[in-house]
């Protein structure tokens, strides 16, 4: 997993190895039970491929004692035969080597650290998911290195129903083969020449344009199930060709590709685009009037943002995929070969564009920025209020809309824009340095926070600083007269003196007031001496030390700045500083500290 720091992860895979799986579960579903209907369909498929029944299926097989989920520790590491000279006793009430599945081992204890195993070889997992994902990753990994049999070879090993019998597949041509197609051969025809592919099977391709609304008496066919299949076909189809073309991308910009890409509104874009929507068969004047809408919208070239396309037009493309995999005996590279026109062109990383309130959220995330949002409805309308509290101004922007995500996007959408009238973009690099680290993320010490992107290069040597308990006592001795201009002052329970602990007091205590992240700046001494340096079981004695600045900006208020102690490394720098600054804002009035 990303918690073992290592250069590599399952992520990839698991969004592969996702799609794979629902793939190979639709194409079983849909040909195992032909009369069922596409909500039925939809619902067994969901059950299937739920991180409960992965899990179910992952434990089973023992996967979790191979999963690695925490950073190699030298530390503990011996040779087969010889003892630990850390020894890390089990207290976790566990006789046996293996751990029963039970509620009593879940716990959502911050204090527990990841990854970290006692001397019976139990070890808690960071997150309720991963044996799941684990499996995803599994059936990805067998994709890539032996294609689809491979994949499905370890799938029913691993106990998932996904087996395809040859002999349903021409049960399904059969059953198409007797729809008459002769009253709409045109169509049919005009279509195939759209498609550059000519069907052995005509009739897949009429129930595949054939909307439910059509209920003519020699029609009991619709797009449905097809669409049900085609909606898996497409993602699998998509996703490997991502995987293939972009392998130096990280796994969330993958998964972002992924999403702009298989969307209801990119292949309703795609329909409009090849004219396939004019062979689409239904009895329906709102679909009429809503297909028509969205055709001059694309036809004016105007923007789709926020204009939420017809369902019907990605059905549309969904079961024409569908009709294509039964009718080429589910080969999925010829299916390739048709649709990849259709879709094309495929979204690239530079001209990804995310959804306004994910774009905000980001951008609000790198510049060190809260953002907070409020939602109420009104009739059949929601009115969205997001309030973004910048250094020295708040800015307020509102939204409405039928949902809480579409009103959302609109008020984020002019948020974005404030944003670029003063020269923020998401586009634009950051020039300072946020702060430290998000928290809940652990490192091979047992460190609350991470410390992805915060460099500290080698300075001049920092000016020794009083410890924190004298500055403390310091600043109780002089109350300073801002404690009077306030009066709301924000309560907070004990700082956790733990590695990581003052950053994620500060972070919370920054969110909940909605004042900027602070940025935290440090610096390394280096000494061909030793230096003693940390406070009572963390003194020691070191050759090159750190200090960290930190810098808070309060809103209507003014900038603080403080430098922290000297420590042995960056993290306990910043942790430092961070429990300094905690002080200075209980001194002004702006927090009180819960006793230790």
């Amino acid at each position: 997993s990303l918690r073992c720091n290592e250069s590599f992860s399952m992520e990839r895979l698991e969004l592969l190895g996702d799609s794979v799986l629902k793939y190979a579960v639709s194409c079983h579903l849909f040909l195992k039970y032909p009369k069922k209907h596409e909500g039925q369909l939809s619902d067994q498929r969901s059950w299937a491929v739920s991180n409960s029944t992965l899990h179910k299926v992952g434990t089973s097989r023992h996967l979790q004692g191979y999963i690695r989920d925490g950073a190699f520790d030298p530390r503990r590491w011996t040779a087969p035969g010889q003892l630990s000279l850390r020894l890390c006793p089990c207290d976790h009430g566990v006789e046996t080597s293996e751990v029963p599945l039970d509620k009593k081992f879940l716990t959502e204890d911050p204090k527990v650290v990841v990854g970290k195993h006692c001397d019976r070889g139990h070890r808690w997992m960071g997150s309720k998911t991963i044996i799941s994902d684990c499996v995803e990753a599994l059936i990805g990994a067998y994709y890539v290195g032996g294609g689809f049999i491979a994949a499905l070879k370890l799938m029913k090993w691993l106990g998932v129903e996904a087996e395809l019998e040859p002999s349903l597949v021409e049960d399904a041509i059969k059953t198409a083969f007797l729809y008459s197609y002769t009253p709409k051969a045109k169509d049919i025809e005009d279509l195939e020449l759209k498609l550059s592919y000519k069907f052995s099977v005509k009739g897949l391709l009429l129930e595949a344009i054939t909307h439910a609304t059509v209920l003519e008496v020699d029609v009991s066919y619709n797009y449905q199930r097809l669409e049900f299949l085609g909606d898996s076909v497409l993602d699998i189809l998509i996703t490997w060709y991502l995987y293939q073309k972009h392998k130096d991308i990280d796994p969330g910009e993958l998964t972002d590709l992924r999403s702009a890409s298989v969307n209801n509104d990119n292949f309703a874009y795609a329909a409009v685009k090849r004219e396939l929507h004019v062979h689409l068969q239904h009895h329906s004047g709102y679909l009429e009037s809503e297909i028509s809408a969205f055709v001059k919208l694309v036809s004016d070239s105007c923007s789709l943002q926020g204009n939420k396309a017809p369902k019907v037009l990605g059905d549309l493309v969904e079961s024409i995929a569908g009709a294509i995999l039964v009718d080429t005996k589910l080969n999925l590279d010829e299916v390739w070969k048709i649709v990849k026109p259709l879709l094309s062109p495929i979204v690239t990383p530079d001209k990804l564009e995310l959804p306004p309130l994910r774009e905000l959220i980001e951008l609000c995330d790198s510049l060190g920025y809260f953002l907070k949002d409020h939602c109420m409805v009104k009739g059949d309308t929601v009115h969205a209020e997001l309030r973004l509290q910048l250094k020295d101004e708040l800015l307020v922007a509102e939204g409405c809309g039928q949902t809480r995500k579409n009103a959302k996007g609109q008020a984020a959408l002019k948020l974005l824009k404030d944003l670029e009238h003063k020269g923020i973009s998401s586009k634009k690099k950051k020039q300072e340095t946020s702060l430290v680290d998000v928290p809940y993320s652990l490192g091979t010490d047992g460190d609350i926070c991470s410390q992805a992107n915060n460099t500290c290069p080698a300075m001049a040597p920092c000016k020794k600083q009083k410890t924190i308990l004298s500055n403390l006592e310091t600043a109780k001795a002089q109350p300073s007269s801002a404690c009077n201009s306030n009066k709301d002052i924000q309560a907070i329970g004990p700082i956790n003196m733990k590695k990581g602990g003052p950053r994620q007091s500060l972070y919370e205590l920054c969110k909940k007031l909605q004042w900027p992240m602070p940025s935290l700046e440090s610096t390394e001494r280096k000494s061909k001496s030793l230096t003693e340096c940390g406070e009572g079981s963390d003194k020691r004695k070191v050759y090159n030390t750190f200090a960290s600045q930190i810098s808070l900006t309060i809103p209507d208020y003014g900038l603080i700045e403080l430098t922290g102690d000297e420590r042995a490394d960056k993290k306990s720098s910043q942790d430092s500083a961070a429990l300094l600054m905690l002080y200075e804002l209980e001194r002004r009035g702006k927090v009180i500290i819960g006793n230790q």
